[in-house]
């Protein structure tokens, strides 16, 4: 197919803003595509080049350099063969693949190619695909609901096993061709990371205790990376959050799981931490300097040790987990592995108790608990009350979507940071608030190399960036505000880390902004009427 009828799609998808009418456009054109076309299509109708577990991930290609390559595309000739769907992949999977020396200038060479065979609109478009900003409103679960239709199975089926891989585009291809057998066949599989389970917030324990039944298990809430590992054997991988394979810069994590995890099938979930002086975690800024490390990372793990924390366990010799309950999970998981590896726990009903626990885990350098459900099932990547975060401060992951050239003592750095949450309703991030407070001058300095990598356009105050850096922002208030297009201002907003372990689909949502909204008023009065 043409990559000019996905171009039309999208314009079709951009000009409504009914659910219903997207779910169909899209099962239409998904029963068009050859088994070849489906994956890149799905993945760039939804904002991604590549699958999240994908080693390309990224293509690395900043405002500026798009700039030139537009200025040095040569025109598209009336003798040249239209391009498809699969072709655009193809070009754009070679320039993620470049690196080494004169690399820019290949990647530029690629698309300067590729560039030149698109019209201006199918250029437009391309562009936002690059970007991860199609604009179209096409979220993951619309994507969802548009693949059930399109292969006539239900959409449950598919939510599910789209949690066993992360990739759309293979979802989307398995259900068109091998319809409801072929998604019932898809769970864990030793090597292909799943994306982790993830928990609501609050900030009240009687309220999780009555909503667990009466009893739950309280876990330290680590301030630390959250990893998922992998064994066959002597064959072991960790993957992060993001489900990237770690294992080359995690040495002595591996070498934990061979000594002291009896099982030889296994996937665990945990966190690991950085120690420092007293057993104490260090900063997370430390932690992922472990992550990102790709050469003498030897050096690095006498300078920066760490501490596995393990909390679950999905699959055990030939056998998937993830519908046990979490109390048979957590009595598996305690079989195989040293209890010096598992997370701090206790079970209670008792809200007094489990306040002190609390506390405990504060003394002890964590972030608070986790509360989890001792019936719960383990679903990957679906936030919901089975799990609860229980942390003193509240804090939001907002992804910087632009920054303002500072002045005084803070001249030449971006350091004033639009923040923006996740619209799902209409797709695009909307600024809450903005600070230029919480990061060091080393921070400001390397932050501001960052931003200018991502930049998109810029005013002569503003740089405007492809929306790639997740921060954890603290804050006292969340107001109204007309200024700011989400309709919200976060006071006294200030940078608490950059969350490296966190892309920008995993940023907290709109929706969870007004959630945090209304639960301020649990405790104070509401204006009855808007000023």
């Amino acid at each position: 197919m043409r990559f000019s009828e996905l171009i039309d799609l999208c314009r079709a998808l951009e000009s409504t803003t009914k659910r219903t009418e997207k779910r169909r456009l899209l099962a239409s054109f998904l029963h068009r595509l050859s088994p070849e076309e489906v994956p890149p299509a799905v993945l760039l109708i939804t904002g991604s080049i590549f699958p999240e577990s994908d080693d390309l991930h990224v293509l690395e290609i900043g405002g500026a350099t798009l700039g030139r390559v537009l200025r040095g595309a040569r025109q598209r000739t009336l003798l040249e063969e239209p391009l498809t769907i699969v072709e655009v992949h193809r070009i754009l999977k070679e320039v993620a693949k470049v690196s080494g020396k004169g690399s820019r200038r290949r990647k530029e060479a690629l698309l300067e190619g590729l560039f030149g065979r698109l019209t201006p609109v199918e250029r437009e478009y391309l562009i936002r695909f690059i970007f991860g900003e199609p604009r179209i409103g096409v979220s993951e679960g619309v994507m969802l609901e548009g693949i059930a239709e399109a292969a006539g199975v239900p959409l449950p089926l598919v939510r599910r096993a789209h949690m066993f891989t992360g990739d759309l585009g293979k979802i989307a291809q398995t259900a068109l061709i091998g319809g409801e057998e072929a998604l019932k066949g898809i769970g864990i599989t030793l090597f292909t990371p799943v994306k982790p389970m993830l928990a609501e917030m609050s900030y009240d324990i009687e309220d999780v205790i009555r909503r667990h039944g009466g009893r739950t298990a309280l876990e330290y809430k680590f301030d630390g990376a959250r990893i998922q590992v992998h064994r066959k054997g002597e064959r072991i991988r960790v993957f992060s959050r993001r489900l990237s394979d770690v294992t080359s810069s995690l040495p002595d994590v591996v070498e934990v799981i061979k000594e002291r995890v009896s099982a030889e099938e296994v996937v665990l979930d945990g966190e690991v931490t950085a120690v420092g002086e007293g057993g104490r975690p260090l900063p997370f800024q430390d932690l992922m300097r472990r992550f990102r490390r790709v050469h003498e990372v030897e050096e690095l793990v006498e300078l920066i040790p760490l501490r596995l924390h393990l909390f679950d366990i999905l699959y055990l010799e030939g056998r998937s987990l993830i519908d046990e309950p979490y109390e048979r999970r957590w009595d598996l998981l305690s079989e195989v592995c040293d209890e010096e590896l598992l997370a701090e726990r206790i079970v209670t009903g008792d809200a007094s108790e489990a306040e002190a626990f609390l506390e405990e885990a504060v003394r002890a350098g964590h972030e608070g608990l986790m509360a989890k459900r001792l019936d719960s099932d383990y679903t990957p990547g679906r936030r919901g009350k089975k799990w609860f975060k229980i942390k003193p401060a509240e804090t939001l992951d907002l992804v910087i979507v632009a920054a303002d050239w500072g002045h005084g003592r803070r001249r030449g750095w971006l350091s004033n940071y639009h923040l923006a949450a996740w619209d799902e309703e209409e797709g695009v991030f909307k600024v809450i608030g903005k600070t230029f407070k919480g990061l060091t001058d080393e921070e400001f300095g390397e932050m501001t190399r960052r931003l200018l990598r991502l930049k998109v356009r810029e005013t002569p105050y503003t740089v405007y960036v492809q929306p790639r850096v997740v921060v954890e922002v603290a804050f006292n208030e969340i107001q109204r505000s007309p200024h700011y297009p989400s309709g919200f201002a976060l006071r006294f907003a200030r940078i608490k880390r950059i969350r490296e372990d966190k892309g920008p689909e995993e940023a907290d949502t709109l929706r969870r902004v007004r959630e945090l909204y209304e639960e301020q008023f649990r405790y104070k009065a509401k204006m009855k009427i808007d000023l």
